[in-house]
């Protein structure tokens, strides 16, 4: 029996050993050609930008790869008399247009708001690009703008400069949007997945998955029904309340695509420690978890676009949960689990009949064109 248990021991030490290896490799695109797993936010995605565009493009303001970069303005001369922007880029192709919840409009102000806010920035100015097809219809557009004009006054930003594009018929699907967000950042937030260390706790805003499913159900192409709808929504009040209760934050991401699964995988990799997180903890709404199920997906990689994943000073998760909890947003916010000094780079799921399990990215993604 002592034998069995050794050798079990080496062979999870060399698969260990392995991942550790493969980790460190530096990435290389190996495809010829972008498939849509290059867009769907795991394993292609990343090897995407590591190979091509962080290659291209490598600096120190570019190489943190957080949702929003922090860009130091010089003052009048005087020395500390500048200021942090935050300015983040995104855009959105969701498919449908419209689905339970929200369209392209909100979640395109929605998803720029919430990158900024992830950041610790306070929210000011968005611009909006438009690329739309020949023969989209104008009522769908102006409906589009309204609620664009809707959750930018909720989450009290300003779209300040834009741009319009008109494409052949059948050279787009009907509306893609594209945005940039500016925010300021306060003296003294630092926020990033790298300051992540053992001892931490990791909490979740409240149930996860939603967005993702209701999309997928909303196509309309599955004989499933489930009463979902997407959870967009301006994540900055939610953001400004934790801070102002919680010094001790240490990184904050909205889980977008690839769900919180693949924002724990980033926390291990930016921190080079591990993350263990509870199944049961992990709050999932019954029918988005019984959706996930018939269309044979884990709700942990599905996307949402009004939740977020923080890190926090293990002595202040109690309190950083009140103070999400005390904003409608947050009602359902949990503690999810914890950093962990091992294994380095991985993830465990402490499983709901008492096993563990890693979870890793996903190469693509179940989901394609949920944002």
């Amino acid at each position: 029996m002592t034998n069995q248990r050794v050798l079990r021991a080496d062979r999870e030490q060399q698969v260990l050993d392995r991942i550790e290896r493969a980790r460190r490799r530096r990435p290389k695109l190996r495809e010829e050609r972008i498939t849509m797993s290059h867009g769907a936010g795991g394993k292609a995605t990343q090897t995407l930008i590591e190979a091509i565009f962080l290659d291209a493009f490598r600096n120190p303001l570019l190489e943190p790869l957080e949702d929003a970069a922090r860009l130091p303005i010089k003052g009048n001369g005087e020395a500390g008399g500048g200021v942090t922007v935050a300015l983040t880029t995104d855009s959105f192709v969701v498919s449908p247009l419209f689905f339970p919840g929200g369209n392209i409009g909100d979640l395109a102000v929605n998803g720029t708001v919430n990158d900024l806010a992830v950041a610790g920035a306070t929210p000011l100015y968005l611009s909006a690009g438009f690329i739309l097809e020949e023969g989209f219809p104008v009522a769908d557009l102006t409906a589009i703008a309204a609620s664009m004009r809707a959750a930018a006054d909720a989450a009290g930003v300003a779209l300040v400069t834009g741009d319009t594009k008109v494409v052949e018929r059948g050279k787009a699907d009907g509306c893609y949007i594209n945005t940039a967000g500016v925010g300021a950042v306060p003296a003294g937030v630092n926020l990033g997945v790298a300051q992540a260390r053992p001892g931490d706790k990791v909490l979740v805003s409240g149930p996860i998955g939603d967005h993702g499913v209701t999309i997928m159900l909303a196509r309309g192409e599955l004989d499933i029904e489930a009463d979902v709808e997407s959870d967009t929504a301006s994540l900055a009040g939610l953001v400004a309340g934790l801070l102002a209760a919680v010094p001790g934050v240490r990184a904050l991401r909205d889980a977008t695509r690839g769900g919180v699964a693949t924002i724990l995988n980033e926390i291990a990799k930016a921190a080079d420690a591990g993350v263990l997180v509870v199944e049961d903890a992990i709050p999932v709404r019954p029918q988005v978890r019984g959706a996930a199920e018939l269309l044979g997906i884990d709700p942990m990689y599905v996307a949402c676009e009004g939740r977020l994943v923080a890190v926090v000073d293990g002595a202040q998760a109690e309190q950083a949960l009140a103070a999400l909890r005390a904003h409608p947003l947050g009602a359902q916010a949990a503690i999810i689990g914890e950093v962990t000094a091992q294994p380095v780079g991985l993830v465990s799921l402490k499983t709901t009949f008492g096993g563990t399990r890693i979870v890793d990215l996903l190469v693509g993604d179940p989901l394609p064109r949920i944002c």
